[in-house]
C-alpha cells in the first residue's frame, strides 16, 4: 500500500486508539518488568523461577507500545504496525485457550486477556478496514453527469456507450476489480450466456478499472477480447450511472462470504491481485438510443445478475429498476 496515493484525512479516533493503546502496553510492560511475580501470586502460581524471562515479555510488550505511539502519528502510513499488534492479540488468547484446556494455566491467569488483547479487536479492526478502504482507491475519482459520460468516454475501439446503444441495445455491465471473485464469475457467466444476448439482439459492453493491457490480457481468458471495453480508472462511468463504494455489510457481510466460499473455491473462479477500486460496487444497465431502459445496482459485492433475464426486457418499451438475480 503507498500511502503517498492517500488523502490525509483519517478519523481522530484512530489516532486515540493507538495513543491509548501505547501508554497501555508502555505501563503494562512496565509492571511487569518491575513486579514480574505479581500476576503469579495473583493466579495462584507458583513464583518464575527465572523471572528475567517473564520481564522479557513485559518489555516486549512496552516495544509494542512505543510501535503503536509511532502509528498514531500517521496511521495509514504504519498500517503494518497495527496488523501486527492485532495478530498478537488473536494468537495470544488462542495459545491461553490452549493452555487453559490443557489445565496448564487457570482462568485466573487469563484475567490479563481482556486487558491486553480482547478489547482491542475491534478498534484495530476498524482501523485496518479504514486502511484498506483508503489505499483500494488506486484513482483519483472524477464526478461526471451521465450526458457527458456516456458521450465523451470511449471503449478501447473509440466508441462510446451513446453510439453503441444508438445501434442496438447495449447492456453495460460494471465490473468489479479484477481480482475479484465476483467479477470472475461475472465474466463465466456472460461467456455461457452470450449466445443469449446476440439471440435477443443485443451488444455488450464492459467497463472496468483496469488499465487498458491489463485488461487486454485478462478478458481474453474469458474470450471476451473482442467485446468493447472501457478502461475507467478514474470511475468516471461508474459515478455517472450512480455505482459508489460499498460499506461494510456489501463488501463483508455473511451473504458475501457464504458467496465467496461457494464462487471461489466451489466453483473454482479463485481471487486475484486487486486492480482498481476494490470497494467500488458492480452494475448491469440496458441502454436505448443513449438512455437507460433498465438500471439493476448490486446491493451487496456478492450480487449475481441474470443477463439474459435482461436482455430480454430491450424494446419492450418499458423502465426497469427491479433487479433479476441468479445464483445468489
Amino acid at each position: 500500500m503507498n500511502p503517498n496515493l492517500i488523502e490525509r484525512n483519517e478519523p481522530r479516533w484512530m489516532r486515540l486508539v493507538l495513543v491509548t493503546a501505547g501508554i497501555y502496553n508502555l505501563t503494562w510492560g512496565a509492571a511487569i518488568i518491575l513486579f514480574p511475580a505479581a500476576l503469579f501470586r495473583f493466579a495462584d502460581l507458583d513464583l518464575p523461577r527465572y523471572p528475567q524471562i517473564w520481564q522479557c515479555v513485559g518489555m516486549i510488550v512496552g516495544v509494542y507500545g512505543v510501535g503503536y505511539l509511532i502509528a498514531a502519528t500517521d496511521p495509514l502510513r504504519y498500517w503494518l504496525i497495527i496488523l501486527v499488534g492485532l495478530l498478537g492479540k488473536i494468537f495470544g488468547p488462542l495459545g491461553f485457550v490452549g493452555a487453559l484446556i490443557s489445565g496448564d494455566l487457570p482462568l485466573a491467569f487469563g484475567a490479563t486477556i481482556i486487558t491486553n488483547d480482547l478489547i482491542w479487536w475491534i478498534p484495530f479492526a476498524a482501523i485496518l478496514y479504514q486502511v484498506f478502504k483508503a489505499t483500494s482507491d488506486r484513482s483519483t475519482s472524477i464526478e461526471t453527469d451521465y450526458d457527458t459520460a456516456t458521450t465523451t468516454v470511449t471503449s478501447h475501439r473509440g466508441a462510446t456507450l451513446a453510439e453503441l446503444s444508438e445501434d442496438k441495445p447495449t447492456l453495460v455491465v460494471f465490473l468489479r476489480h479484477t481480482g475479484c471473485t465476483f467479477c470472475r464469475e461475472t465474466l463465466a457467466k456472460l461467456v455461457s450466456q452470450r449466445n443469449d444476448l446476440q439471440a435477443a439482439g443485443v451488444s455488450l459492453a464492459l467497463v472496468h478499472m483496469s488499465p487498458l493491457m491489463h485488461a487486454t490480457q485478462f478478458l481474453s481468458i474469458y474470450r471476451l477480447d473482442d467485446v468493447h471495453r472501457f478502461s475507467d480508472t478514474k470511475c468516471e462511468l461508474y459515478n455517472a450511472f450512480g455505482l459508489g463504494r460499498a460499506t461494510f455489510p456489501q463488501l463483508f457481510g455473511p451473504k458475501v462470504w457464504l458467496r465467496y466460499v461457494s464462487a471461489a473455491l466451489v466453483e473454482g473462479h479463485g481471487i486475484g491481485p486487486l486492480s482498481g477500486d476494490g470497494f467500488r460496487m458492480p452494475g448491469a444497465f440496458l441502454l436505448e438510443r443513449g438512455e437507460i431502459v433498465a438500471a439493476f445496482r448490486a446491493e451487496s459485492a456478492a450480487d449475481s445478475f441474470d443477463f439474459t433475464a435482461i436482455a430480454a426486457l430491450a424494446q419492450d418499451g418499458e423502465v426497469h429498476c427491479s433487479i433479476p438475480f441468479s445464483g445468489s
